[in-house]
């Protein structure tokens, strides 16, 4: 009877041992990063987003420009719209219109081609952090490595290794 109580304590208690060396492996393989992080000091990053900048400002200059016409002209036909002949007010009336739809085309073609250029700009460098990314998790054994910049992951163990150095590190960014 005593040889089967050592037993089962034997099997119950030794598990609860390996368990704890388990646990600390585990989370010896398990890494985080901040991929915001890391994107943002990379320095093609940098230049990308001078580019989307200098882009963006033509547009807005450009967008200016034709709104100051259309206010011009808006202002005009509110002045004299009482002493303008009827053809007159209303082929006015059908330029401001025409102007409006110009602008409007003109915000949705900008918006697109911004968003064209920033998605040609700024993927192959979300595709180059992922390949780092892998490298690293493969070079150093991880299991997984959780990025701390995507709000689905809630926790992070405290014995995570931190692997942003290292994916730093392979990108060549100090």
């Amino acid at each position: 009877m005593m040889k089967k109580i050592i037993l089962i304590s034997t099997l119950i208690i030794l598990p609860l041992f390996f368990a704890k060396d388990l646990a600390a492996q585990t989370a010896q393989q398990i890494a985080f990063i901040n991929s915001n992080e890391l994107l943002e000091a990379m320095p093609e990053k940098v230049k990308a987003s001078n580019q989307l900048i200098d882009l963006n400002n033509k547009y807005k200059e450009e967008m200016k420009v034709m709104q100051n016409d259309y206010n011009k002209k808006y202002s005009d036909f509110i002045s004299y719209q009482t002493s303008m002949a009827e053809n007159i007010r209303l082929r006015r009336m059908q330029e401001l219109y025409e102007l409006e739809r110009q602008i409007n085309d003109f915000m949705k073609v900008a918006q697109e081609d911004i968003q064209n250029q920033e998605k040609t700009l700024i993927e192959p460098l979300r595709q180059r952090l992922k390949d780092a990314i892998y490298q690293v998790g493969i070079e150093n054994g991880f299991v997984c490595i959780y990025d701390l910049a995507n709000p689905s992951i809630a926790f992070v163990t405290p014995d995570a290794t931190n692997a942003t150095l290292l994916v730093k590190q392979k990108l060549g960014i100090r």
